[in-house]
């Protein structure tokens, strides 16, 4: 299409190609209109909306129409014409897009303008912070009179556009509703369901990896749930994820701390060689994680379940542990949840099984995966090939051979986090509203059940409960395995009074 203007016309004006799509796509045509995909639009304006066929024309109008695309204008500002911004800036040195525009140019590139300096004029914001996620805490910048406000740094600066999902996300208060759970089932009700939905948790966690018959290990992460959530100092330094992930994987992993070898996610045999998702290259981790932790920093104050999407899935797109990266990952919602008191100790929000509770949700995790995963590799299907084995610096043995690690950093430092705040925020609220109701609730009718049959039969709890599951499980009826078990249940009249408390309880409608 040769209408296309703002961002498009860049594009092919540069030959510039981003990993991430842009969020607003605009082109002139006869008339105006607006058409909205998802999350995506593209605006239709008339042919009086054109600006400049110049760097700075078009330049201007995205970033007055169609926001903020780091990943691009990192890549554009490697190969545009600094010149052409610079004289822009000199004709309009007070203007508020040559300004954000320079400001831009020297965060994302390091390098600096030929440019004194702006003198005059009011301050103005480096993103419009009803639009993005900002930092809590603004910096001034005082050579372009820009008020820094971008959650990340130059390392790494994930953006998160406050869509009405995202909004909504950011008004959800989980410890009130964990509250309003506490006055509907009571507080100790509660309390038991915790204890053992972090035993759930656990389990859920290696059952989206598939490892979920490894009793230990389940045990293992259950317990850095309950012990660990928001303690770390800095959970994201160094140090505190090597403890981390020195309890997580045990006494007796191969590898610890954090990885000096390439990693990919993918299937490879004998018969097929597939590649879904290739992390940075090894050198740059400790600066994207570097990064990460400034955007943890900060982002203090802000809706704790955006931090949590972004921190979670940041950390996964890095992986920049040599084992362990998922179960990290998962861990750091509760922590962040946690530390910024969204939900109270002891509480663990059981998310991994709410992602695994259906072959739906299950797929609804891989596919916001695949929303930056699956662009990044069909850009670079070429990049990548297996060859002869090497040994890395951590001494693993590899045969991936990737030659597109520096042209892939942008799409790795400037995430677009939109949908994978969107996806969070809706398990956490079906976590707490469908999962956890169901477990307070499957307690509740527990105990309330073995107070009643405990009227019926005398018996230690184990016992009771013993029967109680059988009988659940048989659709209501004692089974004949259960009778030879608790020949007292041999009495017709007995039998017939404790299948009724259970079929009240749990079997009937």
């Amino acid at each position: 299409m040769t209408g296309w203007i703002g961002y498009r016309w860049l594009a092919e004006r540069y030959n510039v190609s981003a990993v991430q799509p842009f969020r607003a796509q605009s082109a002139i045509a006869g008339s105006r209109a607006t058409v909205r995909e998802g999350g995506y639009v593209r605006e239709f304006y008339t042919p009086v909306a054109r600006p400049a066929n110049t760097l700075a024309g078009h330049l201007a109008f995205a970033l007055k129409h169609e926001g903020i695309h780091l990943e691009f204008l990192a890549r554009l500002f490697e190969v545009a014409p600094a010149a052409d911004l610079e004289a822009w800036i000199v004709a309009e040195p007070t203007g508020q897009y040559a300004r954000r525009a320079g400001f831009l140019y020297e965060y994302l590139t390091g390098r600096q303008l030929a440019f004194p300096g702006v003198a005059t004029g009011n301050y103005v914001t480096a993103l419009d912070e009803k639009t993005y996620l900002t930092a809590s805490q603004p910096v001034n910048n005082p050579r372009w009179r820009v008020r820094d406000n971008l959650p990340g740094t130059r390392d790494y600066c994930p953006l998160v556009l406050r869509t009405a999902r995202v909004r909504q996300a950011e008004q959800y208060d989980c410890a009130q509703h964990l509250a309003d759970l506490e006055v509907e089932f009571g507080a100790d009700v509660l309390q038991r369901s915790a204890i053992w939905l972090t035993i759930k948790e656990s389990r859920a966690n290696f059952a989206i990896e598939h490892e979920e018959q490894h009793v230990d290990r389940v045990r293992r992460f259950a317990a850095v749930m309950e012990q660990r959530c928001g303690q770390y100092e800095e959970p994201l330094s160094e140090g505190a994820l090597g403890a981390l992930q020195a309890q997580i994987l045990g006494p007796r992993a191969t590898r610890y701390g954090v990885r000096r070898s390439p990693v990919f996610v993918g299937e490879v045999d004998g018969f097929t060689e597939v590649v879904h998702y290739i992390a940075p290259h090894w050198n740059d981790t400790p600066a994207l994680l570097s990064g990460l932790r400034e955007f943890a920093s900060r982002t203090v104050g802000a809706s704790a379940l955006v931090r949590a999407a972004v921190l979670s899935f940041g950390f996964v797109y890095i992986h920049p542990m040599s084992d362990g990266n998922g179960r990290i990952s998962r861990f750091l919602i509760n922590d962040v949840l946690r530390r910024d008191q969204a939900i109270p100790a002891p509480f663990v929000l059981p998310v991994s099984a709410t992602i695994i509770s259906s072959i739906v949700n299950r797929r609804g995790y891989d596919q916001v995966l695949e929303l930056f995963s699956r662009p990044l590799m069909r850009k670079y299907a070429e990049a990548w090939r297996f060859g002869a084995e090497q040994v890395a610096e951590d001494g693993v043995h590899y045969n991936l051979q990737f030659d597109a690690y520096q042209d892939a950093l942008p799409a790795w430092r400037y995430p677009d986090m939109t949908d994978h705040v969107e996806y969070l925020a809706e398990v956490v609220q079906t976590t707490i509203e469908q999962e956890m109701r169901k477990e307070a609730n499957y307690l509740r009718n527990l105990r309330m059940a073995r107070e009643r049959i405990k009227m019926v039969i005398e018996g230690p709890d184990g016992d009771i409960d013993r029967i109680l599951r059988s009988v659940r499980d048989n659709g209501g009826k004692v089974s004949n395995k259960l009778l030879r078990e608790f020949p007292i249940l041999a009495d017709k009249a007995m039998t017939n009074e404790v299948e009724a408390i259970i079929q009240a309880v749990f079997v009937q409608p």
